[in-house]
């Protein structure tokens, strides 16, 4: 029995995302415009379980793009109303369209002069003849077996306000790299990043010059303790790289005489670039699949904008 009675709560919220997506016409056009021309914030709002989707619709705006707060309707009949500004548009979620809260509330944003949308199951509720903008969110059957808990509405309710996030996505041209800047301490965030912004730069990449003593090279790989230097022409061009472990390898096969060679003689060419505009993902996956600890940052000229250390993307957790 439980088996079957969790399928028909599923089919029955299926049924209803399904009729919700047939039901959407030109004013979700109109509210999506509307939220791209407002100049304030998008205040999600929302009593009970409504409440609970209302907070979950603002977070994914603010983090796609859409500067949004929630506001509790109770809270902001005793004072904080006073969040709302004329500027910004208010989305209150009411699957009845007669939650006493939203429908005392409504007169106030106005008065304030903020955009209303309601979303209820009926254009005929009082909050929705109170909006500005109504879009309808109707189900045939809640799934609760008691027909009580809003299970099927909420669903569909959540739904309608993923569909608001991923339009206002594609019409802002909201990049990855937006999505970055806006999660600096998730995963997701982490993930996105860039190799500019991770990799070293200025004095503290290694480098020396073509003609120098190997023995400089040498030097310049342990006090900037990256494993690595960079052999680079006066321009600022790479012409090769010299690891730790070729320093070695060069002792076992030329013993102590290979210090009379320079860096340039000694340095691998035409080594293994990335553009600093890469994911750091990326690198991670080059990295570990050629088994290097470094990788060096160049332009398209092969100008060298810094390095790039397998630690520094260890520590970020990116897989």
């Amino acid at each position: 029995m439980s088996l079957s009675g969790a399928k028909r709560v599923l089919t029955l919220e299926a049924e209803a995302l399904i009729r919700l997506r047939d039901s959407l016409d030109d004013t979700f056009t109109k509210v999506v415009e509307r939220v791209l021309a407002c100049p304030g914030r998008v205040v999600v709002t929302g009593m009970g379980k409504s409440g609970l989707v209302a907070r979950k619709i603002s977070a994914t705006l603010a983090s796609t793009g859409t500067p949004s707060f929630f506001l509790h309707p109770a809270e902001a009949l005793h004072g904080d109303l006073g969040m709302v500004k004329g500027s910004d548009l208010v989305l209150a979620l009411s699957n009845s369209g007669e939650t006493e809260e939203l429908v005392r509330l409504a007169p106030y944003v106005k008065r304030i002069g903020a955009a209303l949308v309601a979303v209820t199951d009926s254009p005929r509720s009082t909050l929705a003849r109170a909006a500005d903008l109504h879009l309808t969110v109707a189900v045939d059957q809640e799934a609760c077996p008691l027909g009580l808990a809003p299970m099927a509405s909420t669903t569909a309710q959540l739904a309608l306000g993923d569909a608001l996030a991923a339009a206002l996505i594609e019409r802002r041209g909201f990049k990855p790299e937006d999505f970055a800047r806006l999660h600096p301490g998730g995963k997701l965030g982490k993930r996105l990043m860039r190799v500019r912004e991770l990799m070293h730069t200025g004095t503290e990449v290694p480098r020396v010059a073509p003609d120098s003593p190997v023995k400089d090279a040498i030097y310049e790989i342990s006090s900037k303790k990256l494993g690595v230097t960079l052999v680079t022409d006066g321009r600022g061009r790479l012409a090769g790289i010299l690891t730790d472990g070729d320093v070695r390898r060069l002792i076992e096969k030329h013993g102590g005489a290979f210090l009379s060679m320079t860096a340039g003689e000694c340095a691998t060419a035409n080594p293994l670039t990335i553009s600093p505009d890469a994911m750091a993902v990326e690198a991670l996956g080059i990295m570990e699949s050629r088994k290097i600890t470094s990788i060096v940052v160049a332009d398209d000229a092969g100008r060298v904008a810094g390095l790039l250390h397998l630690h520094d993307l260890w520590g970020l957790q990116l897989i």
